[in-house]
């Protein structure tokens, strides 16, 4: 499970990194602590509405995806990640593989692992962030979906509309996985421009980009414990935990 992660790089590096653009008047706070149903930046290609060409952009989205059928985006939380093993398979996740994928840049994600304090015998959960060894924007791949707010009548109206994006997952390479058995799946950049076309539905295919470049290049550290409250936030998240 990825459920926290930071996501500090401004959103100008970001459209130049992916080749993206970006609309200046849309905005997002660095965060060091990216929690379930925080707005998060993705990256999505899609048609234009008037020159029906396609584009790639750098757009908020809601972290936690809400499927088109949902009653209520309260889903949404429960849908923060979708594994790689079933994510063709389930009713949530499948139509969006086909059709809505995105990359979601992070810097790295949080795991806990539980230890011990001292020698009596009391435990805490202690976290670590997990980060390809060269500092690299992770690409994790993503899921993206619109739901339709019906107490809107009007479809034209921005307020009718949700955006929402999940986090495929994978089991974890060695680095992580001595924290945790699953991490976020991020992408080669050779494969982003087959991702993220539309227009690429071959779920077969798709589903063969989705392996673990980053396998034996995470570098794993423990920090701060206030990272376990989402209320904080900071760069001093990511000082090194002091010793117990």
């Amino acid at each position: 499970m990825c459920g926290r992660y930071a996501s500090t790089r401004a959103p100008a590096d970001l459209a130049g990194l992916f080749q993206a653009r970006w609309d200046p008047r849309e905005t997002l706070a660095p965060s060091w602590n990216v929690a379930p149903t925080d707005p998060v930046w993705a990256v999505v290609e899609r048609k234009d509405r008037g020159t029906h060409t396609v584009e790639r952009r750098l757009r908020a989205v809601r972290w936690g995806l809400v499927p088109s059928w949902a009653k209520d985006p309260g889903v949404g939380a429960r849908m923060i990640n979708a594994r790689v093993e079933t994510v063709h398979e389930k009713p949530a996740f499948r139509r969006a593989l086909a059709k809505r994928r995105c990359l979601l840049p992070a810097d790295g994600f949080y795991e806990w692992r539980t230890e011990r304090a001292g020698d009596d015998g009391k435990t805490y959960k202690q976290p670590y962030f997990i980060r390809p060894e060269d500092a690299s924007v992770m690409a994790m791949a993503g899921l993206y979906e619109f739901w339709r707010d019906r107490a809107v009548a009007d479809d034209d109206d921005p307020a009718a509309w949700l955006t929402t994006a999940t986090v495929i997952t994978t089991e974890a390479a060695d680095a992580a996985g001595r924290i945790h058995p699953r991490m976020p799946l991020a992408l080669d950049p050779a494969d982003y421009e087959a991702w993220l076309d539309p227009a690429h539905q071959d779920v077969n295919a798709l589903r063969a980009l989705l392996h673990t470049p980053a396998d034996g290049r995470l570098a794993v550290r423990a920090v701060s414990t206030e990272v376990n409250s989402v209320r904080n936030n900071g760069p001093h998240l990511l000082e090194d935990a002091p010793a117990r």
